[in-house]
């Protein structure tokens, strides 16, 4: 994925419980609101990033590091929107 329209960055995880099914869903409902390809990667391993299944088989604990990729209209916003996400996940968590 590459070219116009495209964007990468990575972030951390910071949900105390990791990217478990409550915050992967809110990450799948906010990337399903752009106009863009997203994928989500830990290691080597590249998932799609609307797909909760696949994000839960990341296994992402808290500190993780997880590369957000989009490619499309919305790419950079995506990335953004996603990233604050992950990144503010254990902020509101008790």
């Amino acid at each position: 994925m590459s070219g116009p329209g495209a964007c990468e960055s990575e972030f951390v995880v910071n949900a105390e419980l990791g990217l478990h099914a409550r915050p992967a869903g809110q990450f799948v409902a906010l990337a399903s609101r752009f106009d863009a390809e997203i994928r989500v990667c830990r290691g080597d391993e590249w998932v799609d990033g609307r797909s909760i299944l696949s994000l839960l088989s990341l296994a992402a604990a808290r500190g993780t590091v997880l590369r957000i990729r989009a490619q499309g209209v919305d790419a950079a916003e995506a990335v953004a929107a996603l990233g604050r996400l992950l990144e503010s996940a254990g902020e509101t968590e008790a």
